[in-house]
């Protein structure tokens, strides 16, 4: 397999990766032309566009109604730019490749584990966050001890394993995705025999991926819902 390696930059002695950050920025600002674009003279009764991004939130409040009930309503934007960002970030490497000699420079910024840590970080920081908002820190702590004070470390534990989940249930799925994909590209260039069968099968698992990304976007959020829910 070709070996590729992302441009990076050190600033103040941490190291930068430039495709991972020009990949996240883009991510960010076509979630946000999208959701501008879509929202732009909404009527009472919807229409072409408006029907996209209602749709979209009502489908993710869907996802999230049976964990957060009553509350759904107040955490409707957070679950709703999670899901869209985390698709969009999911599918955007599946558009094309951008190689320049040995560097890579297209490429989906949840395929790397970094990211998909700092949104699982995220999501377990504000639900920290809306357990002792709704609770008080007092009685947030005793939920640690319950129903005996030796569950302690296992509760303790269990928060640490809902963040590694997350991190590696996105990462596995998207990063070898574009694995499987960059080995299909290369499958075509052996010579001209094998480039209509590496083209269909090319199609075809840009095809399942762009479902399997949509199902990990889908289940981020749920996950995120129920942590939520569960303080």
């Amino acid at each position: 397999m070709e070996k590729l390696q992302n441009p990076t930059v050190q600033f103040l002695g941490i190291q930068f990766d430039l495709t991972i950050l020009m990949m996240s920025l883009l991510t960010v600002l076509v979630a946000f032309i999208f959701i501008f674009w879509s929202s732009r003279h909404m009527t009472i009764k919807p229409k072409g566009k408006q029907n996209i991004i209602e749709w979209l939130f009502e489908f993710v409040q869907g996802i999230t109604k049976q964990s957060l009930g009553k509350y759904n309503s107040n955490y409707s934007l957070l679950t709703f730019s999670l899901f869209f960002f985390i698709f969009v970030a999911n599918n955007i490497g599946l558009l094309t490749t951008l190689k320049v000699g040995e560097f890579n420079y297209w490429t989906s910024p949840t395929a790397n584990a970094a990211v998909d840590f700092g949104l699982a970080l995220m999501v377990a920081i504000i639900v920290h966050f809306e357990g002792i908002r709704k609770a008080g820190i007092k009685e947030y702590v005793k939920e640690y001890i319950q129903p005996t004070p030796v569950m302690l470390p296992m509760n303790i534990l269990e928060e640490f394993t809902n963040i590694i989940s997350l991190t590696l249930r996105l990462f596995g799925n998207i990063y070898a995705g574009e694995v499987v994909l960059s080995l299909l590209l290369q499958f075509a260039h052996v010579n001209f025999l094998t480039l209509p069968l590496a083209f269909l099968l090319t199609m075809l698992w840009i095809a399942f991926s762009a479902f399997i990304s949509g199902i990990q976007a889908y289940v981020f959020v749920l996950l995120t819902s129920t942590y939520i829910g569960k303080k």
